[in-house]
């Protein structure tokens, strides 16, 4: 088996379901996992229902609950599924053709949604600016720049956590780290960024992420946390004064996570 999704499933997340239904219903087989820190009922009978191996752990916080997630599914293309979020069923089929056509990938990665209630949103101002930021890893030729990536992350995170598979061959299984709530992923694609290796960008929609009032990424905003994350990463390409300039303008898109 080459490829995994692993849900890191937390309390009792009304869409969890279907998440896993989605994952589930791929058209190229794989692995799928569910990984909690927090176990109940709901994930247990969830997991049973659909016949997925479920890991209970001890909370040790975002960055460890993600990276003990990616051990647990124990092979070499892990894609972290948040539980709020659904994939179309030829995500696998895709990623797994462009990982194996692309020079030392590190990562893989695709366009996404929106998901606002019953709504699917494609195209909205956050949308298109990361679009925008990401276009030049669009050519093949681009995936192994390191000068591109770094380019597109240096004005924002344009790269959509569930979007991503890693190659864990090339990663390792620690890829998360520090304390923050908001911007962990932004911090594991810079530091990647720095290796050799392709970044795989796949210019296509494949999965929805959801926005709702309860998710880690409102809540994060509204307590103005998002701000002195935003500014410390951006401190990792610029000097501080532009930083600070950057995410002045930077925080406006965050008001398309306000429902």
């Amino acid at each position: 088996m080459e490829h995994a999704f692993v849900i890191p499933a937390y309390k009792e997340s009304p869409y969890l379901e279907d998440c896993i239904r989605s994952v589930t219903g791929q058209t190229v087989p794989g692995g799928v996992y569910i990984a909690t820190s927090t176990p109940n009922d709901h994930i247990r009978g969830l997991a049973g229902k659909y016949g997925i191996e479920l890991y209970e752990h001890e909370p040790m916080g975002i960055a460890d609950d993600w990276n003990e997630a990616v051990k647990r599914a124990g092979t070499k293309y892990v894609t972290i599924a948040h539980q709020d979020d659904v994939y179309e069923s030829n995500y696998r089929e895709e990623i797994l053709k462009a990982m194996n056509e692309a020079w030392e990938p590190l990562i893989a990665f695709t366009d996404y949604a929106e998901l606002r209630g019953e709504d699917l949103v494609t195209d909205n101002r956050n949308l298109k600016i990361k679009k925008m930021l990401l276009s030049p890893l669009r050519c093949k030729g681009a995936w192994k720049s390191r000068f591109l990536r770094r380019r597109a992350l240096s004005m924002g995170n344009p790269v959509c956590c569930p979007a991503v598979t890693v190659n864990t061959e090339k990663t390792g299984n620690e890829l998360f780290e520090g304390e923050m709530r908001s911007n962990i992923d932004w911090q594991a694609w810079e530091a990647l960024s720095r290796r050799e290796g392709s970044f795989v960008y796949i210019h296509k929609v494949l999965m929805a992420h959801r926005i709702h009032g309860e998710s880690t990424t409102t809540e994060i905003i509204g307590e103005n946390k998002r701000r002195e994350e935003d500014v410390f990463m951006f401190r990792k390409f610029w000097p501080g004064w532009v930083a600070n300039l950057i995410e002045h303008f930077y925080s406006k898109s965050e008001d398309s996570n306000a429902l």
